[in-house]
């Protein structure tokens, strides 16, 4: 779990069309990560 204040781990996620992304490629911009932990899973 990420913590409040922690450093962001390294990431690779891709959106929903299909855009990857990275920490690295983030880098110096302002980025708010907002996930659905349940979305689409059936709970």
């Amino acid at each position: 779990m990420i913590e409040n204040g922690n450093p962001l781990p390294d990431f690779n996620l891709k959106s929903h069309d299909g855009e990857e992304y990275t920490k690295a490629g983030l880098q110096g911009q302002w980025v708010v990560l907002h996930t659905f932990p349940l979305a689409f899973t059936g709970g």
